[in-house]
């Protein structure tokens, strides 16, 4: 039993929570991947949930998700899917490919940022200014994306992510995004390093994304379930999410969020793991009610995509000017980024003329406005004075990098 392509998915969740659940499973390398017009995609038996990970698991009528419909939502707005896009007469066209998209950038182009090391993920606040998360501390800072220096304000969060300790644990926040008024960010949702359980990084959350002057101020309420959310749905069984969510996020086959992006329809986000890596490609879950889910709903969520990075996984993802930028790089230690453009339905183009050997990009600053794009450095690791940035004690000595870019080709 599946969805009309025509059919609201909304309106077909509703219906299908009636009946038994999905049988069968679909996972696609791109939309573009179905435009045969068979709708079929690659169905398997979905294997059901073992008692080893019955700690998360929920009813599966809660997050069941039918393919038909949302593929119609993805064949007309590259990513996520609304009711109106999946009653359109018929999809959008798919884009044609990409050819060479190149990057310009020089030394001249790098601002440093004073106060934090370790930058993660980041929301654009008006038309200079930004906010980022550094994964080190629960504290979100607003920078002069231009000019550099001091944090023009900070507010830590702690408080409001109803961290399960008095020690104020780092929720390890990886990414962000926009939708509206309201900055939604993500923890890693992994274990520690060690593959010790660290609840405090199982949090989504929002915040105000003030235009102009106002603090950042935390919206809704943090939500704790959204791994057991997927572990639960059926069509993403076949990650093995459960098992991955046992091992250390650097280890093979283990679990670490890192990347989110609105999607172009303005309601769905895309989810980026860097672990694990299915059969060597990057794993991307559409989420389709994030700002449901950030006032306390349970998660909804797309047909999931395995996207081709040559063989590499997300750290950061980001729409700009229609089309996504996807920094990629490797699940472990090794400094391998490298900067993609995905126009959300044929293989991913890798940027050519961009050296990030020194640069360890994780976080996107890109508005629609601006012709050049910011990429934010996680400078944790790197040394002042003989010691990593992370390790100082002297906050007003801690810093890390962004690098401005310009692209052609886009």
């Amino acid at each position: 039993m599946s969805c009309a392509v025509t059919e609201c998915p909304q309106a077909c969740q509703r219906r299908m929570h009636r009946k038994p659940a999905l049988k069968k499973m679909a996972v696609f390398e791109s939309p573009a991947d179905l435009e045969s017009g068979s709708f079929e995609g690659r169905a398997e038996p979905v294997p059901s949930l073992t008692s080893q990970v019955r700690r998360f698991e929920r009813p599966a009528s809660r997050v069941s998700t039918t393919f038909s419909g949302l593929l119609a939502g993805w064949l007309a707005t590259g990513c996520g899917s609304t009711c109106g896009a999946a009653h359109r007469a018929s999809p959008a066209p798919v884009p044609q490919p990409l050819a060479a998209v190149v990057a310009h950038a020089e030394a001249s182009d790098i601002v440093t940022f004073k106060g934090m090391c370790d930058a993660s993920g980041a929301v654009p606040l008006g038309a200079t200014r930004f906010a980022v998360a550094d994964d080190e501390d629960n504290v979100l800072r607003v920078y002069d994306a231009a000019l550099g220096g001091a944090p023009l304000s900070a507010v830590d969060i702690s408080a409001a992510l109803d961290l399960p300790s008095k020690r104020t644990p780092e929720a390890d926040i990886e990414a962000a995004t926009s939708i509206g008024d309201r900055a939604l960010w993500l923890t890693s949702h992994g274990l520690s390093s060690s593959g010790q359980e660290q609840p405090s990084r199982l949090r989504f959350f929002a915040t105000t994304a003030p235009l102009v002057g106002a603090r950042l101020e935390p919206v809704g309420r943090p939500y704790h379930a959204l791994l057991a959310d997927m572990i639960a749905d059926p069509a993403l069984a076949r990650f093995g999410l459960a098992d991955a969510a046992k091992r250390a996020p650097k280890q093979p086959g283990g679990l670490n969020i890192e990347g989110m992006t609105r999607c172009r329809d303005g309601a769905t986000v895309l989810i980026g793991f860097r672990n694990p890596v299915p059969q060597g490609k990057a794993l991307l879950v559409p989420l389709l009610n994030p700002l449901q889910v950030s006032d306390g709903a349970h998660a909804q969520f797309g047909a999931a995509l395995l996207l081709d990075l040559d063989g590499l996984a997300v750290r950061s993802l980001s729409l700009w000017r229609d089309r996504y930028l996807i920094m990629a790089g490797a699940v472990a230690h090794e400094r391998t980024s490298r900067l993609f453009v995905w126009d959300g339905a044929n293989t991913p183009v890798a940027v050519t003329g961009l050296r990030l050997d020194e640069l360890n990009p994780e976080a996107f600053v890109a508005r629609d406005d601006n012709d050049r794009i910011l990429l934010l450095s996680d400078d944790g690791d790197v040394e002042i004075d003989g010691r990593a940035c992370k390790k100082l004690d002297d906050t007003t000595r801690k810093q890390f990098r962004g690098l401005w870019v310009r692209l052609t080709g886009y």
